[in-house]
């Protein structure tokens, strides 16, 4: 019998960057009074009220740094990185058209101490936002064909959102990172892989050519494709678990969607639960209500879009909310987690909270991400955003003594563009 596998832990990065989306309304107004209705309805649109964005030093690699080191050196986890036999990233934010992200991320933990073996697979997916999520399910399959006791693998989700300025996506922008300790008989979540429901399109609703580090994205078809690909892999899902889609709805404790902002993701689940249950609008929300489905995506709304780490930021927060109301009655609730990536690509897994969850939950201090927010002046935001430093992936190279002791952070871009990290000094 094929052991359980799933997720025995998880870490969050966020950058403290902030900037609130009335700061962007009143200067982008200023500069052209004609576009600021169009924002302002963008922003009400979308009911985000801020977004974080990177330091100059911090790229999606320093922030995977901060999120798997944050995971590897706490709780259960702490001393066993040395039987990490996959270390994986999903993002979109790549920094290389070669190495993945993975790569110079094991680098810089073994630098900074961390003791990842030599004998360890990293690899990068790549499919917009659902990258993390297909990380997840290969690591996940690999450890439990495999069936080593003892090996286990880290998933890290990292992306920093940007699109063109000044645009009704900017007020979508946002940056963070999370990493996931993926094992046999996990301690948090058990990942049933067998019902796993896929659908993809070849569509262009978002994309990012070659050479550019702003996506272009279509917003209202965007909407429609996520809507569309999310009710084609619920039905996928249930079709693979033999059970009526009202009875997978019915039977499901709490729901985790990617969030690309706040509104899409509660639009998108009160359509499926309409149609599946044949509830109308406002039977449909109380529904989503008496699952608590608003408490994993609120923190959404301040951090902004991050894109392969939305969804485990929502679950993260949705665990969190949960333990913290129910405490260990939370053990062996039903978790259904559906994960797009435009382009376009959805996974929908079943999971189940696992018997040690209240141990591992305990650990973490999702309040202090909220809280540690520092208000960035829009001169300091417009150098994030300015086309002169995009070749740079994110922004310029501060000067090492602005780096924070303990910090990860981008040390240099060689002559050749080889992309240099270290962690600073205690």
């Amino acid at each position: 019998m094929k052991k359980m596998v799933g997720i025995s832990d998880m870490a969050l990065f966020v950058p403290t960057p902030k900037i609130d989306l009335s700061t962007v309304l009143a200067e982008r107004a200023n500069e052209d009074p004609s576009f600021e209705r169009r924002l302002r309805r963008a922003i009400e649109s979308t009911n985000q009220v801020s977004m974080r964005f990177p330091h100059p030093w911090e790229d999606p690699v320093t922030m995977a740094a901060e999120a798997t080191d944050q995971l590897l050196r706490r709780g259960d986890a702490a001393g066993s990185a040395d039987r990490v036999r996959y270390l994986a990233t999903g993002t979109e934010s790549s920094v290389d058209m070669s190495k993945p992200i993975s790569a110079y991320l094991q680098g810089v933990l073994q630098r900074a101490g961390v003791t990842l073996p030599k004998e360890i697979s990293t690899f990068q997916v790549q499919h917009a936002c659902a990258g993390g999520t297909i990380a997840l399910a290969g690591v996940a399959a690999l450890l439990q064909a495999g069936d080593h006791p003892g090996d286990s693998g880290v998933v890290t989700c990292t992306d920093v959102a940007r699109y063109e300025t000044p645009s009704t996506a900017e007020i979508t922008q946002g940056a963070g990172a999370v990493a996931m300790l993926v094992e046999q008989e996990p301690s948090l979540l058990e990942l049933d892989l067998s019902s796993i429901g896929l659908a993809s399109s070849d569509v262009d609703d978002f994309f990012r050519p070659l050479g550019s580090i702003t996506a272009r994205v279509k917003g209202r078809y965007s909407v429609d494709c996520y809507n569309e690909a999310l009710d084609a892999a619920f039905l996928d899902h249930c079709a693979r678990r033999a059970v009526d889609p009202a009875e997978a709805l019915r039977s499901t404790d709490l729901f985790v969607v990617h969030v690309p902002f706040h509104r899409m993701a509660v639009t998108g689940m009160t359509r499926l639960v309409e149609r599946h249950l044949g509830e109308s609008p406002d039977s449909a929300r109380e529904f989503l209500e008496e699952r608590h489905f608003q408490d994993g995506i609120e923190a959404i709304r301040y951090f902004g879009n991050t894109y392969s780490a939305s969804a485990y930021v929502s679950l993260m927060y949705t665990l969190w909310e949960r333990f913290r109301a129910e405490g260990s009655e939370i053990v062996g609730k039903k978790i259904l987690l559906a994960s797009y990536g435009s382009g376009n690509t959805m996974t929908v897994i079943s999971a189940t909270i696992a018997e040690k969850a209240p141990d591992v939950i305990a650990r973490w201090d999702l309040e202090q991400h909220l809280a540690a927010g520092v208000p960035a002046d829009f001169s300091t935001y417009r150098e994030f955003v300015r086309e002169e430093t995009q070749t740079l992936h994110h922004g310029p190279i501060a000067d090492n003594g602005d780096v924070p002791a303990g910090r990860y952070y981008l040390a240099g871009i060689r002559e050749d563009g080889y992309r240099l990290y270290e962690r600073g000094g205690q």
